[in-house]
């Protein structure tokens, strides 16, 4: 049974990918989904904020001041989890990359250029074999257009391409307004890969104190729809690879995400609420599937039900849509009927 498979030109030992998350800050629990079988590490991510507050005096005035009013808190934020010295990350790939046999990719967390340019040829530099681009942006200014916003990832990828030899990622959001040219840039631009899709965490409200709150929910299997989508959209269009990050819970999962088009396939909630032998499970389960259905190798269903190759195309445009309603309409009606 041959699990490899090639992802931004670097081959894996089998498509399961342990995306950017807490289980990457430490050797130690790289070591232990390494030992679970991940083909591959993302790191956890370096953020645009951290490099501004090495680069410049900004860390003195973000810490100034920030126990002495209550009201501090609200425009002086203290994130103790996510304020690692720049510098101590690139020593922490170069300390992954001596630990485990199995490909290390970067990741950088920001909405321009600025310092990415250096940290992203330092991470190649300690070893990393790939690196991903997560840019965070949530474009509230009413004035700013959707070229601008794209733009804005272009012109990131450029400069971070101009530096580093390593296989360079765009993790995206879904919300452009027209993904496959948006992608087919990116690829044109130079990028190996696209993940998607970054999963916006959308604040709450307290409802008692009358204030926005953080709200973290792990994904679930139903968000793989999405990407599964877009990812079978865009396969054979564009000629850099394809990631799925959303949703990717279990070995059915990981299956729909390769028959779509996706050269691998991403797990982070999985392993937080699992641990990392979680994939040992997922490997196993989808090794047996593959044998009950004679598969032979990853590269065998890859793309097997992309657009491009299904017998009904507008399966995942129009006619989905048109499907999903009438079955409802048959729900009902059964409803109603059961009912009497």
């Amino acid at each position: 049974m041959n699990l490899t498979t090639q992802y931004m030109g670097l081959t894996l030992k089998n498509p399961i990918v342990a995306s950017a998350s807490p289980l990457s800050r430490t050797v130690a629990s790289i070591e232990q989904l390494a030992v679970a079988g991940a083909g591959a590490v993302v790191m956890y991510s370096l953020f645009e904020e951290q490099i501004i507050r090495e680069q410049t005096l900004y860390s003195h005035y973000f810490d100034l001041g920030n126990e002495s009013h209550a009201e501090a808190q609200t425009y002086l934020p203290q994130s103790p989890s996510y304020n690692a010295d720049p510098d101590d990350y690139v020593r922490l790939v170069a300390r992954a990359k001596k630990a485990v046999d199995i490909p290390i990719i970067g990741s950088l967390n920001g909405v321009s250029a600025g310092g990415w340019v250096k940290y992203a040829k330092e991470i190649q530099d300690a070893g990393a074999d790939g690196l991903e681009l997560n840019v965070y942006f949530i474009p509230a200014n009413i004035a700013a257009e959707g070229a601008a916003v794209e733009s804005r990832y272009f012109e990131i990828l450029r400069q971070v391409k101009e530096v580093v030899r390593i296989p360079v990622a765009m993790k995206l959001h879904p919300f452009f307004s027209s993904l496959p040219h948006f992608a087919c840039q990116l690829s044109k631009l130079g990028a190996s890969g696209l993940v998607l899709f970054n999963r916006f965490y959308q604040p709450d409200i307290d409802l008692e104190h009358l204030e926005v709150t953080p709200h973290l929910r792990l994904s679930n299997s139903d968000e793989l729809r999405l990407p599964l989508r877009w990812v079978s959209l865009l396969h054979g269009r564009i000629e850099c690879d394809l990631a799925i990050s959303t949703g990717v819970h279990n070995y059915k999962d990981v299956l729909k995400g390769l028959m779509v088009g996706a050269k691998v396939t991403m797990m982070a909630s999985a392993l937080l609420q699992n641990g990392a032998s979680h994939i040992s499970t997922v490997l196993a389960e989808l090794t047996e599937w593959m044998e009950t259905h004679e598969y032979e190798s990853v590269q065998q269903m890859q793309g097997s039900m992309s657009h491009v190759l299904l017998a009904n195309p507008e399966s995942v445009l129009r006619t989905n849509y048109m499907q999903v309603l009438d079955s409802w309409g048959k729900v009902t009606a059964h409803w109603d009927q059961s009912s009497r």
